[in-house]
């Protein structure tokens, strides 16, 4: 999947099969994860095989299935800085806005060392990525594009799948501000772009952009 000396490895995690990634260079130990999911023991054993240790736990956004391993990397590496979208920062800590409490669950996550906005750089591991916001899933949403390697890399969460987008059902979900952010911030990336979405497999800007029935050229998109 990745080229060049960046290596991203992907752990799905039941039951919602949301996806963690892990990303880091080649020659180094550390790496970067994004959003630690309901399986946390198998992201371990990951980073273990791999002699790897978070520089930094970036979570896309504040929802369960994304923050719910944040605990168990934190008492792991309690230096390890845990990272997210401003907006979304509340929902680590509150079990009813990070939509744990209506399953049934009470998760809370530690709270965030650092708060990313839009237009930020944000470094570790090596690599470095550019913070845009893409609200409509979740207000605060994050996605983070990585030109470290060609084509470019998108860690999506929960804003663009492979032939589908993320529901905005969700209390402070909007379909129209998902479809703006879409639009107007991912689709004018290169369409070699790939996109690591939360769930599902890989897909690319171009492919999204020509076939999407939510957000492509099917319901009308336009480049």
């Amino acid at each position: 999947m990745p080229q060049a000396d960046l290596k991203i490895g992907r752990i799905v995690s039941a039951p919602f099969d949301e996806n963690t990634y892990i990303a880091h260079l080649t020659g180094r130990n550390d790496c970067v994860v994004f959003d630690p999911g309901f399986e946390p023991g198998a992201i371990l054993a990951y980073l273990d095989q791999h002699s790897l240790t978070p520089a930094a736990i970036v979570c896309t956004h504040g929802h369960s299935d994304h923050i719910a391993g944040n605990q168990t990397l934190k008492n792991r590496w309690p230096a390890c800085p845990l990272v997210i979208g401003e907006r979304d920062a509340e929902k680590l800590t509150d079990a009813n806005l990070n939509l744990s409490a209506p399953f049934g669950v009470e998760l809370i996550s530690p709270p965030a060392d650092r708060l990313l906005r839009e237009g930020e750089k944000f470094e570790a591991a090596g690599l470095q990525f550019e913070i845009l916001e893409a609200p409509g899933h979740s207000i605060g949403h994050i996605v983070l594009v990585c030109r470290h390697a060609e084509p470019w890399y998108v860690f999506g969460g929960d804003v663009l799948f492979a032939g589908s987008v993320g529901r905005t059902d969700f209390p402070d979900g909007n379909f129209d501000d998902l479809r703006n952010a879409i639009h107007n911030k991912l689709f004018t990336l290169p369409e070699e772009t790939i996109v690591l979405p939360g769930h599902g497999p890989e897909t690319t800007m171009g492919r999204e952009k020509r076939s999407n029935p939510f957000v492509g050229a099917p319901s009308g998109y336009r480049a």
